[in-house]
C-alpha cells in the first residue's frame, strides 16, 4: 500500500461514528471513536459521535447522515444486531453485514469454518453453561482433562480484548477458569494452548479489494496478552513489521485473507493467530470491529504499510457510500 497523505475532503460527508454501547468493552470503544470521528474531522466531514442507546436509531431515521461509521467492541456492534438494523434503516454502514458478523463473533462458529477452509484451528471443546452445570463439573472436567493434553486456554465464546481468558497450566485452576469464562458468556471454549509468536493481521478493503497489511508482532512484558496488555502503554513491545520470515510472513496474511473472506467479511477486520516454532499460523479469532485506540494493532499494521489511519478512515467511509449509491 503505498504512502498516502489525508488531506481535507471538498466533498465533506455527513458521518455518525457509534462508539460505547452497554458492553464489557465500552471504554475501549470510546477511546476508538473519538480517534476514528478526530480523524475523519481533520479530513473535511461533518462528525458526530453517538452511544448506542435508545434513541439512536430514531434520531438515524431523522436525520439520514450519509454515513455510519461502527466503532463498538463487544455485543454492542460485533454480534451482528445493530448491523442488522441500519441495514433495515438503509443507512450506508462501514464494515461487515450483520450475518458475516454473527459468524466472526461466535468463537466456535468461526473456528468451525475456518477449518473447513484449511486453517489450522486448536483443538478444543465448547460447554454451554448449562451443561456443564447439568453433567456435573466435575464430570465435564475430568473428560476435558483426559481429553485435552498440556496447558490449556479458557475463554469465552464470545467477546474480546482478553476479557474472561485464562491460561491454564495446573489442572487445579481449570474450575476456576470456567467460572471466569462463564462471567461473561454462557458458552465457554477450552482449547490447547499452542506456544509460539502472537500474531495479529489487519484487512483493509478501500473499495478495491481486501488486502492484508504488514503483520503486527505481539511480545507482552509478562508473556500474556490480556486485557491490561493491551490497553496501558508499556505493557507490551509490537513489532510492525513482525520479525517472521518473509515466508512465514506470507502464509501468515495469506491465512488472514482467507479467513476473512471464509467469514465473510468486509471493509475492515483482524485476523489473530498464533504461529509455532515449525511456521504454521494458528487461527484464534477474526475481529469485526477492531480496536482503533492509540494502543492498538490496526493502526500501528497501517503505519507500517505506508499509509496512515486518518486515510485508511476517509477511504473506507467513501467506499461504504459508493456501494450503496
Amino acid at each position: 500500500m503505498e504512502k498516502t497523505q489525508i488531506m481535507s475532503d471538498s466533498s465533506g460527508l455527513y458521518v455518525v461514528v457509534l462508539a460505547g454501547g452497554i458492553s464489557h468493552e465500552r471504554d475501549v470503544s470510546l477511546r476508538s471513536g473519538r480517534r476514528v470521528a478526530d480523524a475523519l474531522t481533520d479530513a473535511g466531514h461533518r462528525v458526530e459521535l453517538r452511544d448506542p442507546d435508545a434513541g439512536l436509531l430514531p434520531f438515524l431515521a431523522r436525520e439520514r447522515p450519509d454515513v455510519v461509521f461502527p466503532a463498538l467492541h463487544g455485543s454492542s456492534g460485533e454480534d451482528g444486531s445493530l448491523l442488522d438494523l441500519l441495514r433495515a434503516l438503509e443507512v450506508p454502514t462501514v464494515g461487515s453485514t450483520g450475518a458475516a458478523a454473527r459468524q466472526a463473533w461466535s468463537k466456535p462458529v468461526a473456528s468451525s469454518l475456518i477449518a473447513e477452509a484449511g486453517i489450522a484451528v486448536p483443538e478444543s471443546i465448547v460447554l454451554s453453561h448449562e451443561a456443564f452445570r447439568e453433567l456435573g463439573a466435575a464430570s465435564v472436567l475430568r473428560v476435558v482433562r483426559g481429553a485435552l493434553e498440556g496447558d490449556l486456554v479458557v475463554k469465552p465464546g464470545s467477546g474480546g480484548s482478553a476479557q474472561g481468558v485464562t491460561i491454564v497450566g495446573d489442572p487445579n485452576d481449570l474450575p476456576r477458569a470456567m467460572v471466569e469464562a462463564f462471567t461473561y458468556d454462557e458458552v465457554a471454549v477450552v482449547e490447547r494452548r499452542v506456544v509460539g509468536t502472537e500474531i495479529a493481521v489487519a484487512v483493509v478493503d478501500l473499495g478495491d479489494g481486501p488486502r492484508a497489511l504488514v503483520p503486527v508482532e505481539i511480545e507482552p512484558v509478562d508473556g500474556v496478552y490480556g486485557f491490561q496488555a493491551r490497553y496501558n502503554a508499556g505493557e507490551t513491545t509490537f513489532y510492525a513489521p513482525s520479525r517472521l520470515s518473509d515466508e512465514i510472513s506470507t502464509a501468515v496474511s495469506d491465512a488472514a485473507m482467507l479467513a476473512h473472506r471464509t467469514l465473510g467479511l468486509r471493509d475492515l477486520s483482524r485476523v489473530d493467530f498464533i504461529v509455532d516454532d515449525e511456521g504454521v499460523p494458528w487461527f484464534l479469532e477474526a475481529n469485526v470491529i477492531p480496536g482503533l485506540t492509540e494502543t492498538s494493532l490496526v493502526p500501528l499494521a497501517i503505519e507500517a504499510s505506508q499509509t496512515n489511519a486518518a486515510a485508511v478512515y476517509n477511504g473506507l467511509v467513501h467506499a461504504a457510500v459508493a456501494r450503496v449509491s
